[in-house]
């Protein structure tokens, strides 16, 4: 008897497994309706049964594709405004069952429920919704999809037995590899892979739109997620025997916040690692001026620095400031190049010799005009050419640790955010004091140990990456020579030491004005020192490290 009843188990099994491979079925629910047409004729043409959602099967029907409406299926009508249309055994059941357990088959066939092969589902665009502007927490509850990513989840999980398709762009795949009749577990995984980072993604957006909605006051979430898109492979990283690749953040808080990850790169060789380096620490710090400047940097430090009305005299002097150091090197300016610009980066000529053009990697800027950017891309082939949104201010900086993240707030502060407080006996003059505000803004952007020396709005030398900030200042005064004489020095960090040191040095190299953080217990020697030598030091009680 027992024998007989496992028998006649098996034997509806079987039956239940023949039936589910006979019928061959697709459910589709879209938001994105992008080549809907295609793939539901395609899904038609090679005998699928097309099961779909409200406006989804009214746009398959309008493309001559016969569809089964998902009620039709759960003897059950949408309910709660569309909240719950999938939400259903007859639906997840037919996804979730494993083709090789005979118990699954034989469920699916006691309730009539039936088999899916493949599911194609995109979700509520809920990121393109809170980026679009000023929305209600209503309305952003509202699209947060539900039924999607339990769909794509489940199907997902059981890819060995059912296609779970995310992407528009994977359309024609799907169909070749259904004509194919091919049973390759890899192309099941990858989309499995693709399915599951397209709702972690989704997932990611709706977290930190939540998290911002509910906690307006804290910065840092006890967790988060950071969502990236592979924008390209590079041919190598830092070195050529490291690979490399770049990802684009699709976090909310960076959506129109600029910066050289959304630039347009309009000519020249594909970016690489270090392009994207030095390109990124360039646009940060052209990004800070308000007066036309040009910046200048080699290895991610700016070796050139200049603020005119005059773009081409800013461009020349920002050069000038260290030649050596510019050719071969990203040149960056904060207004847009038209043709006499651009004819001046093309055949501007290396101030150490007169006659070698200069070189350089890249040039980035907020726009360019037709004439101008045709004309720089007649100087060079390989020229890198990119226009850049202003960087925008406010953002989480993250920097990867071994085996963690650190995270802190952009360095946004500007001369006019703070306040330089006169401690010597001599005051800086209006001249001095523009030129210290210019030489500190500059030498934020500086590697520590970090020293700037500037004049007349021009960066004059600069030293940096110094494990002693007193090589810096040397280093920086052999490039400024005879300019630094009544010139503006700016340091990153406070000087540990005055008497027969960084201090004493700058007095004695002619400086005007000395512009430093303050914060050493032996400030009052540089106080001392400074007015030994008739010497404007402003305290400004910011430190701008940079490591």
């Amino acid at each position: 008897m027992a024998a007989a009843e496992a028998g006649a188990g098996a034997s509806t099994a079987t039956q239940a497994k023949s039936s589910a491979a006979g019928v061959k079925q697709a459910l589709i629910s879209l938001s994105d309706k992008t080549e809907l047409a295609y793939l539901g004729n395609g899904l038609q043409a090679l005998g699928f049964s097309i099961i779909s959602t409200g406006g989804t099967a009214s746009s398959l029907e309008a493309a001559g594709v016969n569809v089964t409406k998902v009620e039709q299926i759960t003897k059950f009508p949408e309910m709660l405004d569309g909240r719950v249309k999938t939400l259903h055994p007859s639906i997840h059941g037919g996804i979730l069952a494993r083709r090789d357990q005979e118990h699954h088959l034989k469920a699916l066939n006691e309730h009539g429920i039936g088999t899916f092969d493949v599911v194609v589902v995109n979700l509520y665009p809920f990121y393109n919704k809170v980026t679009s502007g000023v929305i209600s927490f209503e309305d952003g509850i509202e699209n947060i999809d539900i039924g999607g990513p339990t769909l794509i989840r489940a199907a997902a999980k059981n890819h060995k037995d059912v296609l779970v398709v995310v992407d528009h762009e994977d359309y024609p795949a799907l169909l070749e590899y259904l004509r194919g009749k091919q049973d390759d577990q890899q192309f099941r995984k990858m989309l499995a892979w693709k399915a599951f980072q397209h709702v972690a993604s989704y997932d990611s957006a709706v977290s930190e739109w939540l998290w911002k909605q509910s906690n307006k006051g804290e910065i840092f979430p006890p967790n988060f997620t950071v969502p990236l898109s592979l924008k390209s492979t590079l041919r190598y990283g830092e070195n050529p025997h490291q690979k490399a690749a770049f990802y684009g953040d699709k976090s909310l808080s960076l959506v129109n916040a600029g910066g050289i990850a959304t630039a347009i790169q309009h000519h020249g060789k594909e970016m690489s690692y270090n392009n994207y380096l030095d390109a990124d620490a360039a646009w940060n710090c052209v990004s800070e001026f308000e007066s036309p400047t040009c910046v200048v940097v080699k290895h991610t430090n700016p070796c050139g620095v200049a603020s005119r009305q005059d773009i081409l005299e800013a461009y020349q002097l920002a050069v000038k400031g260290d030649p050596v150091s510019a050719f071969g090197g990203i040149v960056a300016f904060n207004t847009i190049i038209d043709e006499d610009l651009a004819k001046e980066i093309r055949e501007f000529r290396s101030p150490t010799d007169g006659q070698t053009r200069m070189f350089y990697e890249i040039v980035v800027a907020p726009g360019y005009t037709e004439k101008g950017l045709e004309i720089l891309k007649g100087k060079s082939k390989t020229l890198r050419i990119l226009e850049a949104k202003r960087s925008g201010k406010g953002m989480l900086s993250l920097r990867q640790v071994s085996g963690g993240w650190l995270a802190q707030e952009s360095d946004d502060l500007t001369p006019e955010d703070i306040t330089f407080t006169t401690v010597s006996e001599r005051a800086p003059q209006d001249n001095e004091l523009s030129d210290a505000k210019f030489a500190w803004l500059c030498v934020k952007h500086v590697k520590s140990n970090a020293i700037v020396i500037a004049k007349n709005n021009c960066m004059l030398g600069m030293g940096s990456g110094q494990p002693n900030r007193l090589e810096s200042l040397r280093i920086a005064f052999r490039k400024a020579g005879e300019d630094a004489k009544g010139a503006a020095l700016a340091s990153d960090a406070f000087f540990p030491f005055a008497w027969n040191d960084a201090v004493e040095e700058a007095c004695q190299n002619g400086i005007g004005v000395i512009a430093e953080p303050s914060g050493s217990i032996r400030d009052s020697d540089a106080v001392d020192c400074c007015n030994k030598y008739g010497v404007s030091l402003l305290f400004t009680g910011v430190r701008h490290f940079r490591h």
